[in-house]
């Protein structure tokens, strides 16, 4: 659900702020117990900005945490939107987004908006002094995304983007027994992710299906993409890209091919497309030496339904249990990884250190986004590791 857009000029706003401090949680007097001292009871007062994904799952993800409080929701229709914290027991409603930032009794801003407004109301939190949880992509162009960078490194406050894959617990696994050598030394990995996305069945022309506002199938499919086999993987070094759409409608960003290059040699090749009427799924393999890895989810449900299968060289393929009860919990697929976010989030918030995946992290995928980009328009492999050792260099 978008918000009502400011007119504020970002760059401006970086430079020109003066940073209060604030003070993230409330201490109660010590008292003396029976058995024990006596604990704080933190309180981290959030609000939100966004009706749509923000209600419905950063909302019950944040709940999970009992620091927190969720005091404020804000949308772009203030009707609509005071209807809608009443029903999720929210107490303040706001149908326009710095009213919500602004607010003395909101310590912390969580955003889930279009990547083009995400950058003003990021910026403007970070000013006041307060951490801010963030969509993917972390902006609609990567000069966007450095600013927002920029201020978080000034601010000091912690930062997250909520790319939540990697908090699925199959995920998890995977991680753990490709670093204990369960494929031996990497050769290749290969990502097919084909199915049909509601926004793409209805034609819908929006963030999600339009490239050109930081949107299309870079921004709302690869960027997690990019984001996971550097988690999995280590850093990429390089990479060409082709972007396609509909047949007789090329504006709506569907399809993508990347081959990528590792750091550490292996490469990738990564097939998406969200117009995949009957698709596979989503499956990712990892193939070594000495074994193969695979997750594989083959349902509508982009979260829930990951497999997790195994086989050493010359043993059969045989899954590997991953249950996860607290994803039972819970009637979206998404909540469960997102709580698993908004945790180490309240906890760089209580603790004063950072959080990962943060802004840089944002950062770093945002410019992978523009390097396809730039790939599909020239022809050309961008060495997207060259680049950012220069960009680090000028810094």
């Amino acid at each position: 659900m978008q918000a009502a857009a400011s007119s504020a000029n970002v760059s401006s706003e970086v430079g020109n702020s003066r940073l209060p401090s604030m003070s993230i949680w409330l201490k109660s007097k010590p008292r003396k117990a029976k058995s024990c001292l006596a604990r704080r009871r933190i309180v981290i007062r959030l609000g939100i900005v966004g009706t749509n994904y923000g209600r419905t799952v950063q909302l019950p993800a944040f709940r999970a945490d009992s620091r927190r409080e969720v005091i404020a929701l804000a949308g772009s229709n203030s009707a609509r939107t005071a209807e809608l914290a009443q029903a999720a027991s929210v107490p303040k409603a706001y149908g326009d987004w710095h009213a919500l930032v602004e607010d003395k009794d909101v310590q912390v801003v969580a955003i889930a908006t279009l990547p083009s407004l995400q950058a003003q109301i990021a910026i403007h939190a970070l000013q006041l002094g307060k951490p801010v949880f963030a969509e993917k992509p972390l902006a609609s162009d990567l000069g966007t995304a450095r600013a927002m960078l920029r201020q978080a490194s000034v601010s000091r406050k912690p930062t997250m983007v909520d790319f939540n894959f990697h908090q699925i617990l199959a995920w998890q696994r995977a991680k753990t027994m490709l670093d204990a050598g369960a494929t031996g030394a990497l050769r290749h990995v290969t990502v097919h992710w084909h199915v049909e996305s509601r926004a793409i069945q209805m034609r819908m022309r929006n963030w999600k299906t339009v490239g050109d506002d930081g949107g299309g199938v870079l921004g709302n499919f690869i960027s997690h993409c990019f984001h996971y086999l550097e988690w999995f993987c280590g850093p990429i070094e390089g990479l060409s890209a082709r972007v396609s759409g509909l047949p007789g409608d090329s504006e709506l960003e569907t399809t993508v091919g990347i081959a990528l290059q590792l750091a550490s040699g292996p490469l990738v090749t990564l097939s998406m497309s969200c117009a995949s009427y009957l698709g596979i799924g989503h499956r990712i393999e990892f193939f070594g030496e000495d074994g193969t890895l695979m997750l594989h989810n083959p349902g509508a449900d982009y979260m829930r339904g990951f497999e997790l299968w195994h086989a050493r060289r010359d043993a059969p393929l045989v899954r590997v249990a991953t249950d996860d009860p607290v994803d039972a919990k819970y009637p979206d697929g998404r909540i469960a990884p997102v709580s698993r976010l908004a945790k180490i989030f309240f906890d760089a918030i209580e603790s004063g250190g950072a959080a990962t995946p943060g802004f840089a992290e944002g950062y770093r995928v945002q410019q992978f986004i523009d390097a396809a980009r730039r790939s599909h328009q020239r022809g050309t492999w961008i060495d997207v590791g060259r680049e950012a050792a220069k960009e680090e260099m000028r810094a």
